[in-house]
């Protein structure tokens, strides 16, 4: 079986709850007003041993700067569906042609503490296409293993404070880069729908 087969069996499985961002010591997830709906690109690399193409936003942005994220943001109202927002979202930011990515669907919406409402959408792609990492953006563009992305073994339990209260999260480190926050959960959920580890 392929790899876009494997992934496509897993995503038409009954999923799991998804986990939430942030989650206070109440057990309670952070109320949100209102939701800007989003979109990223998990784009999974077809060799031997998967990787997942990450980002690493530049310093100088407004929000999340410097953190590791997927190539996504914002659905605007030409785009029509997350599938198109998260392509041309990955084009702006890595210079990925949507064309080299066969979307394979959808997997769970995931709600931020920051008030997004974000659909990830699993694609392939061939490995080792020369991306280019928007300047404005995003400082790096890196791959890694999709088993050590999935491994449980991998995902730490972790706490802050955040607007006076205790919040539980997850954290994912990769050579020198932390992963936390809404990309370490997307992972998470992905993680718990494959079962792959």
């Amino acid at each position: 079986m392929s790899l876009a087969e494997r992934l496509a069996d897993a995503l038409a499985s009954q999923a799991q709850p998804p986990l939430p961002f942030f989650v206070a010591d109440d057990g309670a997830p952070e109320p949100v007003a209102a939701l800007t709906p989003a979109a990223v690109l998990i784009a999974i690399t077809d060799r031997a041993q998967p990787g997942v193409i990450l980002t690493q936003r530049t310093d100088t942005l407004r929000q999340h700067a410097g953190q590791v994220a997927f190539p996504g943001g914002r659905i605007d109202p030409q785009d029509g569906s997350p599938v198109v927002a998260a392509l041309r979202e990955a084009e702006e930011e890595i210079a990925l042609p949507p064309a080299a990515v066969r979307v394979l669907g959808t997997a769970e919406q995931y709600r931020t503490g920051s008030g997004y409402q974000i659909t990830p959408v699993i694609g392939v792609v061939a490995p080792d296409l020369p991306l280019l990492p928007s300047e404005a953006e995003v400082a790096a563009v890196f791959e890694v293993p999709l088993s050590f992305l999935l491994d449980p073994a991998n995902h730490q339990a972790a706490s802050a404070t955040w607007r006076g209260r205790v919040r539980q999260f997850h954290e994912i480190h990769w050579e020198g880069r932390r992963i936390w926050g809404a990309t370490a959960a997307i992972i998470l959920n992905l993680s718990r729908r494959l079962q792959w580890t």
